[in-house]
């Protein structure tokens, strides 16, 4: 087990942008009502812009976190998300978390962009973000340039969790950033995934206390179970798109299948891309049942963790589903990850 002491936040939910940005702010309300630490808005440039969800998400609440769960520094110039993300940390009062990560080779490629060196451009991102926000002037020549830039206004140092899916990224993770989401739903990969942060962490400057090991796990509830796996369709056939080779051979997927599915969603052809998701699939990639079902799933992985971020599509209707949330997060946290 590689669980710190002291992580940032314990319970999380992700809320997509494929609503109005007023939709999300209320589904905040609902997150921040059912006793969630911290809502990350989820990043496509096919939903919308998730830094004015998430402006209005900050307006409607009081004390939730959140931030954007992941931003990636290819559609948006590292520099430039630097100053998104500490302007919503100042429009919130400093309860902002930055969620970074490569972000999804099959949907930058509609936008022209080359998936190039995603560790070492997440890694540079990164530190040129806390040289920014400690006031400082930037020159940077890697995956990105930066010539003598800087903020003119002061602006908090965020919280960075990395979005990882592979051992480097994860390990990467564990050594220079705040926190790590590894996006998984097994207990099979977060046993796995452990030993990724462990091995980081041992590299690690700082106290591993500093360090948060968070599940981000697609998670589908209703109390109808049908009802729960086929809303989890959608968000598992990007998830698998994007799996790496190690983590489709260790649930013994078809990896001609998910390459296909990642050519369904970049031809945009998503209702073929759907169809094309197998039970194997939806069971490695999502946790996807009735409440009492979730739980149990979401305890084995706690076993491993230090905090759960409930992800897309969250149910077949979000508000019930956050709210169905909010009772297994409260029947967890009452009888401990680890309990019978």
């Amino acid at each position: 087990m590689s669980k710190s002491n002291t992580p940032s936040f314990e319970w999380g939910i992700e809320l997509t942008p494929d609503v109005p940005a007023s939709d999300v702010a209320e589904l905040g309300t609902v997150v921040e009502s059912t006793g969630f630490d911290v809502a990350f808005g989820s990043c496509h440039y096919n939903n919308r812009d998730p830094f004015v969800a998430l402006d209005r998400l900050a307006a409607a609440t009081d004390e939730i976190r959140l931030g954007p769960g992941v931003a990636n520094p290819y559609d948006v110039h590292p520099v430039r998300l630097a100053s998104l993300v500490a302007t919503l940390s100042e429009v919130s009062n400093g309860r902002t978390v930055l969620g970074l990560g490569a972000g999804d080779p099959s949907t930058l490629r509609n936008l022209g962009l080359e998936w190039d060196r995603p560790l070492t451009r997440v890694r540079e991102t990164m530190r040129v973000h806390r040289r920014l926000w400690a006031g400082e002037r930037v020159d940077h020549d890697g995956t990105f340039q930066v010539n003598d830039a800087g903020l003119n206004y002061e602006a908090d140092q965020v919280p960075v969790f990395v979005g990882a899916q592979g051992p480097r990224m994860i390990q990467m993770a564990a050594e220079n950033a705040d926190g790590v989401l590894v996006n998984a739903s097994h207990p099979d990969d977060y046993a796995w995934a452990a030993e990724q942060v462990n091995s980081g962490l041992d590299s690690r400057a700082d106290s591993r206390d500093a360090f948060t090991f968070a599940a981000f796990a697609s998670v589908s509830v209703d109390t109808d179970a049908s009802a729960a796996e086929n809303a989890a369709r959608p968000p598992v056939a990007f998830i698998a798109a994007g799996a790496p080779e190690e983590v489709i051979e260790r649930h013994g997927l078809d990896a001609g299948r998910t390459e296909e599915i990642g050519a369904a969603i970049s031809a945009g052809e998503f209702d073929r891309a759907y169809d094309l998701v197998t039970a194997n699939m939806l069971d490695t990639f999502c946790i996807a049942g009735t409440p009492s079902s979730v739980a149990d799933r979401i305890a084995s992985i706690r076993e491993y963790t230090d905090a759960f971020v409930a992800a897309s599509p969250l149910g077949p209707d979000r508000k019930e589903a956050i709210e169905l949330l909010g009772e297994v997060r409260e029947r967890l946290s009452t009888r401990g990850p680890t309990d019978d």
